[in-house]
């Protein structure tokens, strides 16, 4: 939460508010190059951020402290759907890149406005020519999403299921799209696929080979956010065998940045010899 504005459990923010309650308060310290930030998010109709008693945008508060999750439910980053890859994407590509952010967050409000707008031609209520603006602004801003998406999956593992928005592609689909009052083309149809050993991991993999495909992209991800990130591992090793606990352990070993665990399984802590339990 502190990391990206968002909840990588909770689907609605009224999800972190106590039962019963009218608003949720979280206080941060954290150290960053020797430098001490006190972080304040507020939950309640919206949320509210604070950084050293100064309020933020969530645009401007996202970004200052890197950090890599991994929890049981990363496994749908394999076998889950489209629209889950596409939020880890935005997930971490966020957290490095602002222009990214912002064009993320017009091209999610131009996509619902579009498509309000093609519904309404469906009902005759609106003409065609009132596409011209939206079309203009997803077509910038899905270029760039699409083009530091392509950056971020240049993986000879990875690959990348890129629905192009253009001009062109928008001409082609236009019956389709007014008759379904929706937009088909552009990032918000992205996808992307794990190889391993030139098979589909989803399809073609074990479980034990979908877990490690996850732990490769997890290690993508640290190496992509660069200089150590904060790493949370969410009770992980409650699906993993002893195999691929012991994978995750070299890394947790040999990693140079602050690590914190949740486990119910104390063994695996207290094989860290600088591990402080709480």
């Amino acid at each position: 939460l502190l990391a990206t504005g968002k909840s990588f459990m909770a689907e609605r923010d009224s999800e972190m508010i106590r039962y019963g309650e009218q608003f949720s308060i979280l206080n941060f310290q954290f150290e960053i190059n020797d430098q001490i930030f006190n972080s304040q998010i507020t939950i309640s109709d919206r949320k509210r951020f604070e950084v050293n008693g100064v309020a933020k945008r969530q645009m401007d508060f996202v970004g200052r402290l890197p950090a890599v999750c991994f929890s049981p439910q990363d496994m749908e980053l394999v076998t889950g759907s489209p629209g889950g890859r596409r939020r880890y994407l935005d997930f971490v590509i966020s957290q490095m890149d602002r222009e990214y952010r912002r064009c993320l967050v017009s091209y999610e409000k131009g996509l619902r406005q579009r498509n309000k707008l093609l519904e309404m031609i469906r009902e005759g209520l609106a003409g065609r020519n009132q596409l011209f603006f939206w079309d203009r602004l997803l077509i910038k801003d899905g270029e760039y999403i699409t083009r530091k998406r392509e950056e971020y999956l240049s993986d000879e593992n990875l690959l990348y299921d890129k629905s192009v928005i253009s001009e062109t592609r928008l001409k082609q689909y236009e019956v389709e799209e007014v008759a379904a009052a929706a937009t088909l083309v552009g990032p918000h149809r992205d996808d992307f696929v794990i190889n391993l050993k030139g098979r589909d991991v989803s399809k073609y993999g074990s479980r034990g080979e979908q877990r490690m495909a996850v732990l490769g992209l997890k290690k993508k991800e640290i190496e992509y956010l660069g200089g150590n990130p904060l790493l949370l591992l969410d009770d992980i090793f409650s699906e993993l065998d002893a195999k691929h606990r012991e994978e995750v352990m070299k890394l947790v070993h040999g990693y140079g940045g602050q690590v914190i665990i949740t486990t119910t399984d104390g063994s695996v802590i207290r094989s860290s010899l600088h591990a402080q339990i709480v």
